[in-house]
């Protein structure tokens, strides 16, 4: 029997312990120098490294990256929370890319700051210059808590609402500011509890109407030089849609909450209006955009409504990720 040659490793050791081609070592005691420093290639000088059509891109940066940032809250305490960044540029033709660590730079020179849509103005015109483009925008996604009270039994917990700032400025260096919240709520079918009644009247039927926990989730654009809280559009959502899930709970508190939704029960067409009718008496918000779920528990389906103010050249109803409103 012919006897097979063995084969040549490149990064591992071969049959017989033959050693690999490359060998594989860190070395932890090297100490970079300017010189060296000095000496790394870099592709921004790269003549040829485009590839693809030689085309502006619209947004180019990075996505979800994680650092605790603080923020204020209504009452002026400060709060410090795990925040998703996302930041991005502009990039012209002629650029083959941008150096992406300079946007996460950016953040950890603030990271002591108090953050607000202000704050991110600053940070963007920073990052803007430094990266040298024309448009920038960066997101802060966070989970914001407010400590709320029961209906009835005088207990408190803390409510977690999904919460994104997000700051954008054009080539022309005017800045926008602008508020992503969702708010959970209970959603009683106003036919199912009409014909839950009719059932009771007529025939002696005990029925329950059908209801579902729902979401909506409001995007505003603030007015020029107006201050706008994360308290301020939880307040806004409450009352428009009344019946916010509830955090602790004793039988009084159950109780009150069945009778919360039997006073306001809601299709999702309500659910879209009622919200529109409180953002749109607050002039601190030039625009907004409204989507609302019903997760239903009579269909397999969910029902869902989307709104605008309907500012000419604003937010348009074209709203499609339902599923990330699932909760």
């Amino acid at each position: 029997m012919k006897k097979t040659k063995p084969k040549k490793m490149y990064l591992h050791h071969g049959p017989g312990g033959t050693q690999p081609s490359i060998i594989r070592t860190y070395d932890a005691g090297f100490r970079l120098t300017p010189a060296y420093q000095e000496s790394l290639p870099d592709m921004m000088e790269a003549q040829d490294a485009i590839q693809g059509a030689p085309v502006p891109i619209q947004q180019v940066g990075v996505s979800n990256f994680r650092l605790p940032l603080r923020y204020r809250t209504k009452s002026g305490e400060t709060v410090t929370l795990e925040t998703a960044v996302t930041g991005t540029v502009s990039l012209a033709a002629s650029l083959k890319g941008i150096n992406m660590s300079r946007i996460v730079r950016s953040f950890y020179e603030h990271r002591t700051d108090v953050f607000s849509l202000e704050a991110l103005r600053r940070i963007l015109v920073k990052y803007r210059r430094k990266v040298g483009s024309l448009e920038a925008r960066v997101r802060l996604s966070f989970s914001y808590p407010l400590l709320q009270p029961s209906l009835r039994s005088g207990l408190e917990g803390y409510q977690y609402y999904a919460v994104t700032l997000e700051g954008a400025m054009d080539d022309k260096g005017r800045f926008r500011r602008f508020i992503e919240f969702d708010f959970v709520y209970s959603s009683s079918c106003p036919c199912s509890a009409e014909l839950a009644e009719h059932a009771r009247d007529v025939r002696g039927v005990y029925a329950i109407p059908h209801n579902q926990r729902s979401k909506a989730r409001v995007k505003v654009e603030l007015a020029e030089g107006a201050r706008l809280r994360i308290e301020d559009l939880q307040a806004h959502c409450l009352a428009a849609l009344r019946t916010e899930t509830q955090v602790m709970v004793k039988r009084e508190d159950e109780q009150a909450f069945a009778e919360l939704n039997g006073a306001h029960i809601k299709f999702v067409e309500d659910a879209a209006r009622l919200v529109y009718a409180q953002l749109a008496t607050d002039p601190r918000i030039a625009d907004f955009q409204v989507a609302c779920s019903h997760l239903e528990s009579l269909h397999s389906h969910d029902a869902v409504s989307v709104i605008c103010k309907g500012v000419r050249g604003g937010f348009a109803a074209d709203f499609s990720d339902f599923r990330s409103l699932v909760c």
